[in-house]
């Protein structure tokens, strides 16, 4: 393992490798980031033709616990991070005892598990001023019966696995949570009380191995069936003293976790403006990617600055902007199951229009096919140009 400070400074002769778990769109532009500050990429990947392979340098073709594997990717990278949470936290125990694995296996594996995040966001809650919302964990058909009519109507979800919406369910009464209990196998799960939501946020932050700490501007969120629509920055509805309250939470759960990377954290604003904190995801995240554009350091260049132990970036936004998600069903008309391109041309005649696409040659309904972020000189412009570019491609906005 590589102890110390030390920067790992890109060279070309021999060159320096970074390796990745993950090989998604966010492995994608972590790659491109990487390799633009002259870094060569590995990716552990177990699909063959995923968006990250495409760009990478090397792609060993593996599961994310194949012992062979990791072993030789520890042996190649001079440091590995991780695309996505879901990334066993056993395989970068096992990295880090062979090379430095930023952000560490802990933090990954707090973020695994709805219980134990909950748990430590409430340990953080005396220096972060953020709680969860109201909660119990449901192991069995037993709990059901001992949920506090406090907590009901919630929303359950299951305790590991589940993201964009997947493994959550609305339930108004018991009878309701014992169907949906069953219908998740009986997997541990848990119920959180449904609030008053006025809106999202999210807030993301990054923290080297010295201790040092950046934010980023305030993300205003909308999301559709449990998947991100889209992203303002800055939040049209977000206050001053809002905004000053998430970021100075996110410092404090980063420090606290003792956290080296990109972390993205999202938070409910309630109706009465008081913040819940919902959840956080140690990697970049789909609500940051508008900073490749409108910021002077994007998430993925600063990942690759924290693991690499270089100086963190600067989070400065230098263009109001707005990015839609583009989901596959842009490419299907009304209930066609025939594909077609949609309109990539019209859409980039728009003033500050900057495509996206994350290279996956099957479009499916549901499925994230890239992103268009939209920087203007006014937030407003950057709005409406949104919302000319879902019309013509047939999104409600």
């Amino acid at each position: 393992m590589n102890d110390g400070l030390h920067s790992f400074i890109p060279s070309a002769a021999p060159a320096t490798w970074l390796g990745i778990m993950g090989g998604g769109q966010l492995g994608r532009m972590f790659v491109h980031a990487a390799q633009a500050m002259g870094y060569k990429v590995a990716v552990l990947e177990p699909v063959r033709d995923c968006p990250a392979s495409h760009a990478a340098d090397h792609h060993l073709c593996a599961d994310y616990a194949d012992v062979a594997a990791l072993d030789e990717l520890a042996a190649q990278c001079i440091a590995v991070t991780t695309e996505f949470e879901n990334v066993p936290a056993q395989s970068l125990e096992f990295l880090s005892a062979r090379t430095f694995v930023a952000p560490a296996a802990t933090c990954v594996s707090i973020a695994q598990d709805r219980i134990e995040e909950k748990r430590f966001f409430t340990e953080c809650a005396a220096t972060s001023g953020v709680l969860p919302a109201p909660h119990k964990l449901i192991a069995s058909a037993d709990d059901i019966d001992a949920i506090p009519d406090t907590l009901l109507p919630g929303i359950l979800k299951t305790v590991r696995l589940g993201y964009d919406g997947k493994g959550q369910v609305r339930v108004r009464n018991r009878n309701e949570a014992r169907a949906a209990f069953a219908a998740m196998n009986g997997v541990a799960c848990v119920l959180e009380k449904m609030l008053p939501l006025a809106y999202e946020v999210s807030v993301l932050a990054a923290r080297g191995a010295d201790g040092r700490s950046v934010v980023y501007p305030i993300a205003e969120n909308v999301h559709r069936d449990g998947i991100l629509f889209a992203t303002t920055v800055p939040g049209p509805n977000v206050s001053a003293d809002c905004a000053h309250k998430a970021q100075d939470a996110a410092l404090a759960i980063i420090a606290q976790l003792g956290y080296v990377g990109v972390l993205c954290i999202e938070f409910f604003v309630l109706q009465d403006g008081s913040l819940v904190i919902n959840e956080m995801a140690p990697r970049p995240h789909n609500s940051g990617h508008y900073t490749i554009d409108a910021c002077v350091t994007s998430q993925f260049a600063q990942q690759v600055r924290a693991m690499a132990r270089l100086p963190l970036g600067d989070v400065r936004q230098h263009s109001p902007a707005a990015m839609l998600n583009i989901l596959g069903d842009i490419w299907f008309e009304g209930d066609s199951e025939q594909p077609s391109e949609p309109a990539w041309d019209k859409v980039l005649a728009l003033p500050g229009a900057n495509l996206h696409l994350y290279g996956k040659d099957e479009p499916r309904r549901a499925r994230k096919m890239g992103h268009v972020t939209f920087v203007a000189p006014t937030l407003a412009q950057a709005q409406a140009n949104l919302h000319a570019a879902c019309q013509i491609l047939g999104i409600a906005a």
